[in-house]
């Protein structure tokens, strides 16, 4: 992806939120050398160790529009904390899926989330169980909860989740999710997420766009982090 894009995906992204009343921390707005230099000083180190802040990917692909997702990391806590069943054991995120823009099938190792339609249109999630080994099984479906109650899909059916409602997905519940219909924001609230190591696609893709640096960043990605902050 072009960081013209970037810029301009991120514009929208906010006006968006803002439109929902969402409003984002003021980290989210510092410039880059800003925050280079508070990390340096190591006041906002915390804030580049658990990867807070922007997130935008085409996975790789360079078709944003057709594949691709905004995300905003709010807090998050480290996977020690995790294992040790103490601490910050969570994460915050919000996201923005556009009209027919796939995030493509994938699960997690580790990280159960809540994925929340928080307004717009109806969010779309394709579903499909795992194998015993967690690989991804065309033939198998799943049993998740919506807002606590318990349905039960055959594989690859595709529930619809209007504004206000969600889904809890565990690891082995394969998922992929689209905006029917319109734009949609999203919320996640989940266990300590490491995008890193944590995602495994079904088809071999990669986590983070490549970008063409093509314009100045307005604000740092999170993919940015040990470039722009070593």
């Amino acid at each position: 992806m072009k960081r013209s894009r970037i810029n301009d995906v991120m514009a929208a992204a906010d006006e968006m939120m803002r439109s929902f009343g969402f409003a984002l921390p003021p980290f989210a707005y510092w410039s880059p050398e800003e925050f280079r230099a508070r990390v340096n000083d190591g006041s906002a180190r915390r804030i580049a160790d658990a990867r807070l802040g922007w997130d935008i990917t085409d996975y790789g692909q360079g078709k944003f529009d057709k594949l691709g997702l905004f995300l905003f990391t709010l807090r998050n806590g480290f996977l020690a904390d995790l294992e040790r069943g103490r601490g910050m054991v969570y994460a915050e995120k919000l996201l923005i899926s556009r009209q027919d823009q796939v995030s493509p099938m994938h699960t997690h190792v580790i990280k159960s989330e809540d994925i929340i339609n928080r307004g717009g249109a109806v969010l779309a999630v394709e579903l499909f169980g795992s194998d015993a080994d967690g690989n991804f099984d065309g033939e198998k479906g799943v049993t998740v909860l919506t807002d606590g109650l318990e349905r039960r899909l055959k594989p690859g059916e595709v529930l619809q989740l209007a504004p206000g409602e969600s889904v809890t997905l565990n690891p082995g519940d394969w998922h992929a999710f689209w905006g029917e219909n319109g734009d949609v924001l999203i919320g996640e609230v989940s266990t300590v997420n490491d995008d890193v190591t944590d995602n495994v696609f079904r088809e071999p893709i990669g986590r983070f766009a490549d970008i063409e640096e093509d314009i100045a960043p307005t604000h740092l990605l999170v993919s940015d982090y040990d470039a722009w902050l070593a």
